[in-house]
């Protein structure tokens, strides 16, 4: 005989067997299987650990570091051969250039720390390009995106667009000596060309300093002519200038890039974060509201069981 309370424990099994949390069962591994020390762990583990390498902004970095080490480096040696040839060549008294002297040593020490600062920021910008990657990949596991790291993501945005501007001018005020000194250079191949032809005496070619505005114009002798001109070009000091200056100007275009690729890593990121951030609260909804459900149920049987 089947009484009453056996009765209401039979419906409540048949009324909430569907509604029971999943159990998963440990399936003990298979004989033969290879170790996790074995080869193919090992292979596993640097795939895994590939795949969380965030390669843009390693690619970024790269042409960044390589960018500013360009043009710090061949900048600063540039500006001591310009300093020497003005004072050999074009200002003999040191009164005259005496300004340019210590705005270029001013220059070079902000070089410096245009230097000292890029290799901090682009380890900063590399580690936050590793954090965003691993928020992604890792999305449905247990790590967490908090709203300190997408506001720190946000800022990140914000000062690498101000420095990506910043850098455009930087690109645009060291071609202003690449310019000067091929005005120089391409002079100097004229005059050779005159020579050569005998059209016109190399002595009328002139070149004055003075007209760029980077010494006054009562400097001495402040412009050199013909031969002297030519012997200028000739020599070690105008030539190293000249190409390290190119090459510098180059390094602030790739810099220039190197942040351009970075403002678009970074925006990426921050979305991505972005929908991170909304995935992850709505599965705390979901898990919260799965928690109440499995606590009615709970609290159900506990009734029942005192029932009966």
């Amino acid at each position: 005989v089947i009484t009453r309370p056996e009765m209401e424990i039979g419906r409540y099994h048949w009324m909430y067997r569907s509604s029971r949390p999943h159990r998963y069962h440990h399936v003990p591994a298979l004989r033969g299987s290879i170790s996790p020390l074995g080869i193919q762990g090992c292979f596993e583990c640097c795939i895994k650990c590939l795949g969380g390498v965030p390669y843009a902004s390693l690619v970024a970095t790269i042409l960044c570091f390589s960018g500013v080490a360009l043009f710090c480096g061949c900048g600063h040696v540039a500006l001591t051969g310009t300093v020497s040839i003005l004072e050999q060549h074009f200002s003999t008294n040191a009164s005259d250039h005496a300004l340019l002297s210590e705005v270029i040593q001013l220059m070079q020490y902000v070089i410096y720390g245009i230097a000292s600062f890029f290799f901090l920021y682009g380890i900063i910008l590399l580690a936050e390009g590793f954090y965003t990657t691993s928020a992604v990949k890792e999305l449905h596991g247990e790590f967490k995106t908090t709203a300190c790291g997408r506001c720190i993501s946000g800022m990140f945005v914000f000062l690498t667009y101000v420095l990506g501007v910043a850098w455009l001018g930087v690109f645009g005020f060291s071609a202003v000596p690449v310019f000067m000194f091929y005005n120089i250079w391409s002079t100097c191949e004229a005059i050779k060309t005159l020579q050569t032809n005998m059209t016109v005496p190399g002595d009328q070619i002139c070149v004055d300093i003075r007209q760029y505005g980077i010494i006054p114009w009562n400097a001495v002798p402040g412009k050199a002519c013909g031969p002297i001109l030519e012997n200028i070009c000739n020599t070690n000091e105008f030539y190293m200038s000249y190409h390290l200056f190119i090459v510098a100007c180059a390094g602030a275009g790739a810099t220039v890039i190197a942040l351009i690729h970075f403002l678009m890593i970074l925006s990426s990121n921050w979305a991505y974060l972005k929908d991170a951030s909304k995935m992850q609260a709505y599965q705390d909804i979901k898990a919260k509201e799965e928690q109440e459900l499995q606590d009615i149920q709970s609290r159900s049987k506990e009734q029942l069981n005192s029932f009966t």
